[in-house]
């Protein structure tokens, strides 16, 4: 339900310096003079609570005038400490102190490098890095682009390489969509709505992708069942430029969506067509067919109602043969989509059961090679584009993922990082302290949106700046030419393979492996 807390947490905690400076004044008027020392200091922290609570800058210490500046305090003394009391660069889950504080960097658009050398242990199972070349090429583009849309679609889509990944409103804060829509049209790339539906919120002038999902959210009829007139009202929208299927979702494939009772508030059913208050779980399965001819069939009639835009659906891996069986539906068919989201397994906004989010859904390089390999064996991969989504979040793992079959990706806690997010890890609760992951009034306002659009504009600018440059050192000279031989993983202490190897020739990888360990 909507918050209805008369007071923020940040008016709070201004009422009560005010009442500590009075009852101050009010003790030493009556005889305790030696008070009158302490005026200064709590004066002062009435100011800067004051002054937090109009900055827009920082969520954190807008929320939380005062005590918010223990955060800034833990990161001052942390590189003195950190080995007696704090997590190192490399310590942090699911993202390393290291990897948000690139994305805090990016999105403020100060200094990003590093000194010292590398923290990483480059002789440790699990390195990874990119064959350079002593004859760098220079792109000529401006920026990294592809178009998405076949011979069927009659609108395709000029799709940046890196676009912000499914996240509802009803999981994020009105303030956070209206943020990343901001910095989409800044930077001219996509926001991918999530399957909560396209609120007005998501209108600001920025590309959207509009997810459906089984609950149908935006374009469902009283019984929850496809509503192709509510559909097309929105697939029309000229925002909208591409129409995303979900079938399921790295964080819990299989499983269906979860949006708790907290955050649905009664703005939030309007859009979803749902009764407010209530725990909403989407079905995890469709209602509109239940094979893969119904499947390509119902994206066919998603592309006529949308007037020939580009459609596609997205898929985290499972059985595999259910993916091939999809390929061959397609190809009796003729029903081509004209895009495929391949989520990894380790993806993750979404709140979900541990046992899901740990051990359901194949990881996301896999799930990539399988699906390049099996779309070529169809004859597929000149008609049907690949993105890839699951912790991407650096020119680096933009190129891996290129390289094993990806045409685009998407982030969703990358940008949610540029936001201000801190990894507190309570999504689910309502009680995100810097408004992004909340309906609370009292937290989301914290969060000023043309502020923090700006830093989603600049996250995405300076990581593709980054993966250009990664790309020119590699002699990369255009993205269809990215190759997974020139990307390794070390296996162990003597032993490396390159992408290639490992993802597209496994006989070759087993002849190598039995090699080394009959040696």
């Amino acid at each position: 339900m909507q918050n209805k807390h008369p007071f923020s947490i940040s008016g709070g905690i201004v009422l009560l310096i005010v009442l500590i400076n009075i009852i101050i004044v009010r003790q030493a008027y009556t005889g305790n003079e030696n008070l009158y020392w302490f005026l200064p200091f709590t004066g002062a922290l009435l100011i800067l609570s004051i002054y937090n609570i109009l900055q827009k800058k920082h969520a954190i210490l807008k929320n939380f005038p005062v005590i918010g500046y223990l955060r800034y305090l833990f990161e001052w003394i942390r590189p003195e400490m950190r080995q007696y009391f704090f997590e190192s660069d490399l310590d942090g889950k699911p993202f390393s102190r290291r990897q948000r504080s690139l994305v805090y960097q990016r999105a403020k658009n100060v200094k990003e490098t590093v000194a010292f050398g590398i923290q990483a242990n480059p002789n440790a199972p699990g390195f990874e890095w990119a064959a350079h070349s002593v004859y760098p090429s220079k792109l000529q583009k401006d920026d990294l682009r592809v178009w998405i849309g076949n011979h069927l679609c009659a609108r395709p889509y000029h799709a940046s390489v890196y676009n912000i990944g499914a996240m509802s409103y009803g999981a994020l804060s009105k303030t956070a969509i209206i943020a990343l829509n901001e910095g989409a049209r800044l930077g001219g790339f996509a926001h991918n709505t999530g399957e909560g539906g396209i609120s007005e919120y998501h209108l600001g002038g920025g590309d959207l992708i509009w997810q459906i999902g089984t609950g149908y959210f935006g374009c469902r009829n009283v019984n929850g069942r496809f509503n192709p007139i509510a559909f097309r009202k929105n697939a029309i929208r000229p925002e909208v430029k591409m129409i995303e299927l979900k079938l399921s979702q790295g964080a819990k494939p299989g499983h269906g969506g979860i949006l708790p009772a907290a955050k649905n508030t009664a703005e939030i059913a309007e859009i979803r067509h749902v009764e407010p208050g209530t725990t909403i779980y989407s079905p995890p399965n469709h209602s509109e067919f239940d094979s893969p001819e119904g499947l390509v069939r119902f994206l066919d009639l998603l592309r006529e109602l949308s007037d020939g835009k580009p459609v596609g659906f997205k898929i985290c891996i499972g059985d595999k043969q259910e993916f091939i069986d999809i390929c061959r539906a397609i190809n009796s068919t003729r029903c081509i989509p004209d895009f495929i989201s391949v989520d990894g397994g380790e993806g993750g906004t979404g709140a979900a059961p541990l046992e899901f989010t740990d051990h359901v859904g194949m990881p996301l390089y896999e799930a990539l090679a399988f699906v390049k390999k099996t779309l070529e064996e169809n004859k597929l991969s000149q008609h049907i584009k690949i993105i890839a989504a699951g912790k991407i979040i650096s020119g680096f793992d933009v190129l891996k993922a290129l390289s094993l079959g990806a045409s685009a990706c998407y982030s969703a806690r990358g940008f949610m990082f540029a936001l201000g997010c801190i990894q507190a890890l309570i999504c689910d609760s309502g009680r995100c302290p810097v408004g992004v992951a909340t309906q609370d009034p009292r937290l989301y306002k914290g969060l000023d949106p043309f502020d923090k659009g700006v830093r989603v504009f600049n996250f995405h600018a300076n990581t593709i700046k980054a993966t250009k440059e990664m790309m020119e050192a590699c002699g990369f000279d255009d993205v269809e030419k990215i190759q997974p031989s020139k990307f390794f993983r070390r296996i162990d202490q003597q032993t490396s393979l390159s992408f290639d190897e490992i993802y597209f020739k496994p006989g070759g990888v087993s002849k190598k492996l039995n090699k080394y360990l009959l040696n």
